[in-house]
């Protein structure tokens, strides 16, 4: 199993409520009236759709959802509170107001496939005092949940004021808060921890023309940076998800097979919503995120996921991810009642030496954990011109190491906070430490010292390369 000794998050949802009203059938005729396809239906469906479906999903995850929204007296919203009840959802954050008629997308579908869509709704935005009350009831619960998504469908729930005054509230209180967005301005999403659009919408919003993994890396920094966010985040459909930070990386697709896209983004959101609230870093939650749309685009119509589909879905998958593999959460493991052997370096390119020592460092214990300094840390310690690769890529190229269990980047000049939080209990460094005092030896069980393999070294081969090109 991928997933053990996962807590219970508390998850606030706010946006547009709607249906996802499904006709199936079957199309063997053509109308005498006019040249379409005459569908026979033998089945019909509702389900909850828009923020409704990240709800669904987060509760198939295992969340606990607070859930806030806007319902009219229309037969609609009579049908989305049956729904919620099925699901035992709380729907005391919902406010009614007068002549909302809440959406309902029908779609008809033959063979697997969906012929036409259809709507029913009202769009115009929310008025001044359905906005407050909502403000009200988030106010009354903000303290106690982990993550706050809005989930944008442009119905009119999400204003410009409404978002503004959300975001506020939940970084007052350390709340992170992800978007997914609607229309072509962000700013009104600004401050927030990430936004989830496609490549399309950022195109939109940015005015890049995204074809290439660079215009890809101007767009998701321009996002990250225009509207003061944490990460930069763009979905790319089958390319997978792209994150910035200080730099690019992304995470390709985990889809086998696609046989409906419908409610994927909020798959995604929702999954990383769930796995950021676990504690996980940003890397690990965007690949569950990927196994997680992988699943639901296998399936038809607004699906959700369960975390056993995902376990038995990375378990036949070709793909090499890495989950809970860099940065895991340490306290999983600290509390395994396994035994920890820790060891740190730059790991700037890594070599035989490496793969030597870190296989011996292995055979010590049940569970090694490598640190490595980050960018920054390196500068401070080799000089301007290194690290010759970065932090993301080396954390990805050690934890591809049979003999490494888990991979965490820190930023210090030394590892002493780092040993403090995993608290080890052996503590692994070279053989040039003999005789010399070893940072955090006074916190773990005993020190082993592992001679180095003769002749190989980083620095050795980055002066080797430099020299043979002034040389040529």
């Amino acid at each position: 199993m991928l997933f053990n000794n996962l807590k219970k998050p508390k998850i606030a949802v706010i946006g547009d409520l709607m249906i996802d009203h499904y006709l199936k059938g079957d199309c063997q005729r053509i109308s005498p009236e006019a040249p379409v396809q005459i569908i026979d239906i033998n089945n019909e469906s509702s389900n909850l759709g828009g923020a409704g479906n990240v709800l669904s999903n987060l509760i198939a995850l295992g969340s606990e959802v607070f859930l806030f929204g806007v319902i009219g007296d229309c037969e609609i919203s009579k049908e989305l509170i049956d729904l919620l009840k099925k699901k035992q959802v709380n729907i005391g954050f919902l406010t009614p107001e007068k002549n909302k008629i809440l959406s309902k997308k029908t779609r008809i579908i033959a063979s697997h496939q969906q012929v036409i869509r259809f709507d029913r709704e009202t769009t115009f935005p929310i008025n001044e005092l359905t906005k407050n009350k909502i403000i009200e009831n988030f106010k009354s619960i903000v303290s106690d949940i982990d993550i706050l998504i809005l989930s944008d469908y442009g119905k009119g729930v999400l204003t410009e004021d409404l978002c503004k005054n959300l975001i506020k509230i939940s970084n007052e209180n350390n709340v992170k808060v992800l978007v997914d967005p609607k229309g072509n301005d962000y700013s009104k999403y600004s401050n927030s921890y990430l936004i989830t659009p496609n490549k399309s919408e950022a195109m939109q919003a940015l005015g890049i023309d995204i074809k290439s993994e660079n215009d890809i890396s101007l767009a998701s920094s321009t996002l990250k940076n225009k509207f003061n966010l944490e990460y930069g985040l763009i979905t790319l459909s089958d390319q997978g998800i792209a994150v910035f930070d200080k730099d690019l990386r992304i995470h390709p697709t985990a889809a086998r097979e696609v046989f409906d896209v419908t409610g994927a983004g909020d798959t995604v959101i929702a999954s990383i919503a769930f796995a950021l609230a676990q504690g996980y870093m940003i890397d690990e939650s965007v690949r569950f995120a990927n196994l997680a749309a992988g699943v639901v685009v296998s399936k038809i119509g607004s699906s959700t996921v369960t975390l056993d589909e995902i376990d038995d879905f990375y378990s036949i998958s070709n793909r090499d991810y890495t989950f809970n593999k860099i940065e895991p959460k340490l306290d999983l493991i600290k509390n395994s009642g396994k035994t920890i052997v820790f060891t740190n370096g730059c790991f700037d390119i890594v070599h035989y030496g490496h793969t030597s020592y870190l296989e011996t460092a292995k055979t010590l214990g049940d569970i090694l954990i490598v640190g490595i300094n980050s960018d920054d840390s390196v500068r401070r310690l080799k000089g301007k011109n290194r690290p010759i690769n970065k932090e993301a890529d080396r954390a990805a190229v050690i934890s591809s190491l049979k003999s490494v269990d888990y991979v965490v980047i820190f930023n210090e000049d030394t590892p002493l906070k780092l040993i403090e939080s995993i608290k080890p209990d052996i503590l692994v460094k070279g053989g040039d430490y003999k005789d010399k005092k070893v940072i955090g030896s006074d916190i773990v069980k005993r020190v082993e010292l592992i001679e180095f393999v003769p002749t190989y070294s980083s620095s050795n081969i980055i002066n080797k390369i430099r020299n043979e090109e002034n040389y040529s």
